[in-house]
């Protein structure tokens, strides 16, 4: 299953934040195909995330997922397309998703599922 797939079937089915594995186990193997980001900061209007970019990412080419499980909350971003403009020197984007719009009280402790990438542009 590919990153679109995943979060294709995630979506259908369904304050502070964290890296890493939710707790009670570990993450399903789909999770590796998940979009890697190059950073990650909650902050006082959303989360906001750093991803690679051609030029031409915007925030509606990403989609999320939000599960709520024994207690915790996991988040999982993905792009819905390939980026097709192709750039002389990589860059990144910056993409802010407000708490309200992931469905979750401003400060709420978040798992990100997301891999960071140490490869920073």
């Amino acid at each position: 299953m590919d990153r679109r797939g995943f979060i294709l079937t995630a979506l259908a089915l369904g304050g502070c934040a964290t890296v890493g594995r939710p707790p009670g186990g570990a993450a399903p193997a789909p999770l590796a195909e998940l979009e890697p980001l190059y950073g990650m900061q909650a902050g006082r209007e959303g989360l906001t995330i750093r991803v690679r970019s051609g030029g031409c990412t915007a925030k509606q080419d990403f989609a999320f997922y939000v599960d709520r499980r024994g207690g915790a909350v996991s988040i999982a971003f993905g792009r819905k397309h390939v980026e097709t403009c192709k750039p002389a020197v990589p860059e990144q984007a910056e993409l802010t998703f407000g708490w309200a719009e992931l469905g979750l009280a401003s400060g709420a402790p978040v798992f990100l599922l997301n891999p960071i990438s140490g490869a920073g542009v």
